[in-house]
C-alpha cells in the first residue's frame, strides 16, 4: 500500500513552499501520494492548524509541523509502512 502524505498549507507561506520542495525531493527516493490542502478553505482545518502550518500528515496522522527534513521524513515514512 502506497503511503498517503498530506501537506496542510496556506497561500503566501514560505515555510510551506520549502516543505513542499522537501517532500518532492523525498518522493524521488520512495513512492507516496502527495495531497496539498489549503487550510484557509476549511474553517475546521484553520482552527486545527492555523499556527502550525505547514503540517505534514502521513496516512492521516500528523508527523511534522513547521519544517520537514527529507531524510527525517523518509525515516518516519519507512517506520509507518
Amino acid at each position: 500500500m502506497i503511503p498517503r502524505v498530506t501537506l496542510y498549507t496556506r497561500a503566501g507561506c514560505h515555510l510551506c513552499e520549502t516543505a513542499k520542495e522537501n517532500l518532492l525531493a523525498a518522493r524521488r527516493q520512495t513512492d507516496f501520494t502527495l495531497e496539498e490542502v489549503d487550510i484557509d478553505t476549511d474553517p475546521h482545518l484553520r482552527t486545527l492548524y492555523n499556527e502550525e502550518v505547514p503540517v505534514i500528515a502521513i496516512d492521516g496522522k500528523k508527523a511534522f509541523k513547521y519544517q520537514v527534513d527529507p531524510q527525517a521524513f523518509l525515516k518516519t515514512l519507512r517506520g509507518r509502512t
